[in-house]
Order: C-alpha cells, then structure tokens, then sequence
C-alpha cells in the first residue's frame, strides 16, 4: 500500500509537470520572446509547433522518488487575429496541444514508468497595447518604428484535455487556469536591439475529482526577460531568461512540501522562408530548479500570415 501511494504522488506531479509546461510561451516555464510586438490590423496568423523536453525530475523531498526522469513530445496548431480596439493595437490567439511522453524514477528502489499521449488543455489569450503603439493599417505599419510599448494581457487554459478521473495520470489538468499579465518592450534608439519584460501570475482553480480528492494549487508569480537583435527585417536573435515562484499543492486537504522556486535561460532565433511565412527555434534549459522539471527544450514552429492588405 506504501508503494503504490508513492507512485500514485510521483504520478501526479509528473503529469502536472507535464501539462503546465506543454505548449511553449503559455506556462510558467516557457520563455517567450516578443509577446507584445505589434501587427497591422486584421493581418491572420496560423501556427504549427514541435517541442521536446527531457531532463530530471525534482519532487517533494518526503516523497521516496529517486531518479526521476521525463521525456516529454508536444505538437500545437495556433491561431492569431490583430485587432484594433479603441484605436489600440490588440491581438487574440488561440492553441490546442497534444502530448505524449514517457515519465519513469525508482520508487523505494522499484523502477516505474508510464506513457500517455493524448489532447492537452486548449489556450486562449488576448493582448492590448496601453501606450506606444495605436491600432496601424498596413501603409502605416510600413512606416512604424518601435519606442516603448506598454501592454497587458489576459491568458485562459481551460480543462478541454484528456481527462479520467478514475485514473491517476491524465494529460489534462480537470481545472481552469488564468495568466493576467503586464509587458513592456523598449527599443533602444538608433540601435536594433530590443528589450522585453514581463511580470504575471498564473491562477487556478481547483480540481475536485482526483480520485475522489480535491486538488488545489497556489498562485506562481512569473517574470521573463528578453533581449533581442534584429539583423535584418524578420531575422532576429534573442536572449531569454525567466524566475518564476510559487505553485504549492494541497491534495485531499494535505498541504504538499512543492514551493516552485525555479528559473531558466535560452535563445531564439526568428527567420523569414517566404515573404508569408518565417521559421522559430528556441533553446531553452533550468539554471535553478527547486521543485518540477529540469529539463532541457528545444521547440520548433512555423507561421504563416495573411491579410491586413498583405
């Protein structure tokens, strides 16, 4: 019985992990670059995404795991509408992931592991620019140079994932999830390089149907830094790093020892294929990892836009 509620909380975990942390730029472990550069109005975006992740795993120190490891797949179709709102620039975007992947650690000394696959929570997220930058037709847009950009937004995962509550590793989460967020991106005058930041918090709600248990899970405060250089127009490279803090669980009323206190850093780099479509990879590895996974990423994604008069 000892063991097998030991797995039961390896599992748990892992699959937390495995979710928050699917769809890069949407969790508090993706590092995103240029999430508040501007586009003309009505110009559509539709992206296709890959992203790989393995490393360790670092679990609540009572909890008898050592070893623990994860290699996790992910694949993501998107969606990104500009928009002009009270002669604001603004933007909605939507993304619905799917995982796979195996996660595996020895259990008081017994080898365990477990694969799933599966539809992941589906994102939704809606940003405005505050100052800097006005809603732009293309012509206009043409001639915009960038100063200093103050936005926010709103990111909503909802619990659209693979889900049974009678098994205790699902791909999704059973709960929503909410990201309010504000961003600041300042280009350096006479120079092309850009600075970005960004603080937010990711909120939840709980999950009352984990095998007959409620799961709770505290807020994690998230703040990201960017620089990037543009070499030529769609060609830019960039430097990332994150700190993000909080996430304690609370499952069937017993308070977990899983304080998130993490970071990470990598690079981008951003290439235009087509006059339409461009080509993004990103690196990205823990450099403190207290609590969750330790893993290293590397994620593809490909866009493609039309219309605003392009």
């Amino acid at each position: 019985m000892q063991l097998q509620n030991s797995i039961v909380q390896v599992l748990v975990l892992a699959i937390t992990i495995l979710t928050l942390g699917c769809v890069a730029g949407l969790s508090a472990q993706q590092l995103e670059p240029r999430a508040y550069s501007v586009s003309p109005t009505a110009v559509n975006i539709v992206i296709a995404n890959y992203g790989y992740s393995t490393g360790d795993l670092n679990f609540d120190p009572s909890v008898p795991i050592d070893n623990g490891n994860a290699q996790i797949h992910n694949a993501a179709t998107g969606y990104f509408r500009a928009l002009g709102i009270a002669g604001r620039s603004a933007n909605v975007s939507v993304a619905v992931p799917y995982v796979w992947g195996h996660l595996q650690g020895n259990v008081l000394g017994t080898f365990t592991e477990v694969y799933r696959s599966g539809l992941a929570d589906s994102f939704a997220r809606f940003a405005i620019n505050l100052y800097g930058a006005r809603s732009m037709k293309l012509k206009e847009f043409a001639g915009y140079l960038q100063k200093t950009n103050i936005g926010a937004s709103v990111l909503v995962s909802a619990p659209t994932g693979q889900y049974d509550p009678a098994r205790v590793v699902s791909i999704g989460t059973n709960r929503w999830a909410f990201k309010p967020e504000v961003g600041l991106s300042h280009a350096f005058g006479g120079t092309r390089l850009i600075l970005d930041a960004y603080v937010g918090v990711w909120i939840y709600t709980a999950n009352n149907n984990l095998q007959g248990q409620t799961r709770t899970q505290e807020p994690i405060l998230n703040s990201q830094l960017h620089l990037s250089y543009d070499i030529k127009p769609k060609l830019w490279l960039g430097f990332d790093a994150n700190f993000y803090r909080g996430g304690q669980t609370t499952l069937g009323g017993v308070e977990r020892d899983d304080l998130q206190r993490n970071s990470r850093i990598g690079g981008t780099v951003s290439f235009p294929v087509a006059r339409r479509s461009s080509l993004k990879a990103s690196y990205s590895a823990g450099a403190i990892t207290r609590i969750g996974g330790n893993f290293q990423s590397v994620s593809f994604g490909y866009q493609y836009l039309w219309g605003g008069g392009l």
